[in-house]
């Protein structure tokens, strides 16, 4: 922590051991049989259920790929701001581009104006304007909004797009493991998934720092499943089942895995949908890179069977992926709200 920073007793997060949010190897799922991967899915289950995060290690993303993608999210974000204002998210029909300082706010209650100390891009599937979904108004389909003075820079965040869209099919495969399900059992709502990935640059902070603005304001994620990749300077709180705040230390090639609403919807609360925040008190930038890995905007999102019951009704009301996503969008980007709620 910055020498420079007078941290609110409310925003520390206490040292741990590693073991309480775990390091799963993720190798023998890829490569494994039958056995050994329902061996790692079990892993992952109990995971998901006692605290909603793990580390992934092994996963089979090259190193050299994470490197790229990180230089190339630095290359934008060192951009003046009426540069990366190019593909200003207002402009996007579909939810896509750059947003800045404060233009999310995760935590509105405790950030009344502000809004988080962070700016971002949001990257989906790149459908063109002829694609039938967007034809037919799908909201949140659509075509990327990319910067035109950054060479190759689209091609980067495209390959490591389509290789985390393939990590996220593993891992669905893996919880369907988890829950007594065939592992193929999320394939068909994993057609037209609606991936997001979304690099993140955080300030530092210092001085007095109050939950009034933060780096990312405490939050659960909206989707299914968020795989992030952190550098090094940390930043990443979870929020344990007892509800104390710790810190998830960066792990040198690991991602940090999280269970989003959407997939503690899917299993009645079986997994556990986790608060977590960033405070920024390295005295460095941050830069992390989260991809949220969701089903097809029309997949059903109703208590899975094995996972409720007599002895465990359901608690969710039958939802669809796109409508849930919208609902949870509207409450966090004002402008997107305001537009819903013009038309």
């Amino acid at each position: 922590m910055s020498s420079s920073v007078e941290l609110d007793d409310s925003l520390k997060g206490a040292r741990i051991a590693l073991e309480e949010i775990p390091v799963i190897d993720f190798a023998d799922f890829l490569t494994g049989d039958l056995a050994q991967r329902r061996a790692v899915a079990r892993r992952i289950g109990t995971a998901c259920r006692d605290i909603g995060f793990f580390y992934l290690v092994n996963h089979g993303i090259a190193p050299a790929l994470m490197t790229r993608t990180f230089a190339e999210a630095k290359r934008f974000f060192d951009q003046p701001l009426d540069a990366k204002m190019s593909i200003d998210i207002e402009k996007s029909p579909c939810h896509r581009g750059y947003f800045k300082m404060g233009g999310e706010n995760l935590d509105p209650k405790k950030q009344k104006e502000a809004g988080d100390l962070k700016e971002g891009v949001k990257i989906g599937r790149d459908l063109a304007a002829d694609h039938p979904m967007v034809q037919a108004g799908l909201p949140l389909h659509g075509p990327n909004l990319w910067p035109q003075n950054l060479p190759g820079w689209q091609g980067a965040m495209q390959s490591y797009f389509d290789a985390l869209s393939g990590l996220g099919r593993q891992i669905m495969h893996a919880f369907a493991l988890s829950l007594d399900l065939d592992e193929c059992h999320f394939d068909r709502d994993l057609s037209d998934p609606m991936a997001t990935l979304g690099p993140l640059h955080y300030p530092p902070q210092r001085g007095a720092i109050t939950e009034a603005q933060i780096g990312a304001g405490a939050h659960t994620d909206f989707g299914c499943l968020t795989i992030l990749a952190q550098d090094m300077n940390g930043g990443l709180q979870v929020r344990n089942a007892a509800g104390v705040w710790i810190d998830a230390p960066p792990l040198s090639g690991a991602f940090v895995i999280n269970i989003g609403d959407m997939m503690a919807r899917w299993t009645n609360d079986l997994f556990a949908s986790t608060q977590h925040r960033v405070v920024n008190v390295s005295g460095a930038e941050r830069y992390s890179i989260p991809f949220f890995f969701d089903p097809n905007f029309q997949a059903r999102v109703e208590a899975l069977p094995s996972c409720s019951g007599p002895d465990r009704p359901a608690k969710f009301a039958p939802t669809t992926s796109g409508q849930h996503l919208l609902d949870m969008i509207n409450a966090t980007f004002d402008y997107h709200r305001e537009k819903a709620e013009s038309t």
